[in-house]
């Protein structure tokens, strides 16, 4: 049976003479994230990984997202008034309206089910996507809204599943045409741009933020900055543990509090930068296990997780 490894808690140094200063945030190019997702769940998938024919769904899946990006209505953002004043009080630019009563958002699921090819997919997301492309707008627009709310129908997870891949492509293009130098912290559980949660952590090697850590929203992309070391659900900064599994990837870890026994994962990609928040956190969902069974308890949220 697998075994978890504990690790310190103490921060990498940085290298002599760099100094990171790193944004607030960072938005999402949604010509790039849903691609380089689709790359990500197919090597996890080559490399041996035991949820290998799941993670080539999520590939085919991130696939038709990237496909329709460029045939889809522009989107409509809050007018910037509106905008800037909820930032000025710690709330979302672009809060958690309903999706039923919108248009782009509507046409977005109707284009991912339309481009989906699902030949190969499991019976029950071939019956999901049948079920849905000929379901009415109000139907599917329910199903967006209970993606949002988090609010799953044991039944339907392939249904909600879909719709949360929709959601993704949606609020991703919504997030990416903000002005980040507005975005403020609303907490560092909570994306800035959209008010979702976070998928993971991690900590990144990119130029001017070496060993700064960021989370990333599990729906709009959208990163942003957090002490490195801090559990995310009750913001204990002691006795932090950092857990690995025994034959899993070395730079995926659990950020775990002794305080309120939740945790979040933590990916380095400052030492390699292949890793992606969504893809690599459903390729270690046997830490999740792990850690399950004892008594740990997952804070952070993804939606292609749902189920498990």
């Amino acid at each position: 049976m697998p075994r978890a490894g504990s690790f310190s808690a103490a921060p990498e140094p940085m290298s002599i003479g760099e100094v990171a200063a790193p944004p607030f945030a960072i938005l999402p190019d949604p010509s790039r994230v849903f691609a380089t997702r689709a790359r990500r769940f197919a090597t996890l998938a080559e490399n041996g990984n035991n949820l290998a024919p799941y993670l080539l769904f999520l590939s085919a899946l991130c696939d038709a997202q990237a496909s329709i990006l460029s045939d889809l209505p522009s989107i409509v953002l809050p007018p910037p008034e509106e905008r800037e004043q909820s930032s000025r009080h710690g709330l979302p630019q672009l809060g958690r309206a309903a999706m039923a009563e919108d248009p782009v958002a509507l046409t977005t699921f109707d284009a991912l089910l339309k481009a989906i090819d699902s030949s190969d997919m499991p019976a029950a997301t071939q019956e999901a996507i049948m079920r849905l492309r000929k379901a009415d707008k109000a139907a599917r627009g329910a199903l967006l809204d209970n993606a949002l709310a988090e609010e799953v129908d044991p039944e339907k997870i392939a249904d909600t599943v879909l719709a949360a891949a929709a959601l993704q492509v949606h609020m991703t293009r919504m997030a990416a045409g903000l002005d980040v130098n507005t975005l403020a912290k609303v907490s560092n559980s909570a994306c800035p741009a959209c008010g979702g949660a976070p998928v993971s952590s991690a900590v990144v090697g990119r130029e001017g933020m070496v060993n700064t850590r960021f989370c990333t929203c599990a729906l709009c992309a959208t990163e942003w900055h957090v002490v490195r070391v801090i559990c995310l659900n009750c913001e204990n900064e002691r006795g932090l543990v950092f857990n690995s599994i025994e034959g899993g990837n070395p730079n995926v870890k659990a950020e775990t509090c002794p305080k309120c026994l939740s945790y979040t994962k933590i990916l380095y990609q400052n030492k390699d930068n292949s890793l992606d928040p969504i893809a690599d956190d459903v390729g270690s969902l046997a830490l999740d296990l792990l850690l399950t069974s004892e008594g740990k308890s997952r804070f952070s949220l993804n939606p292609f997780l749902i189920g498990y």
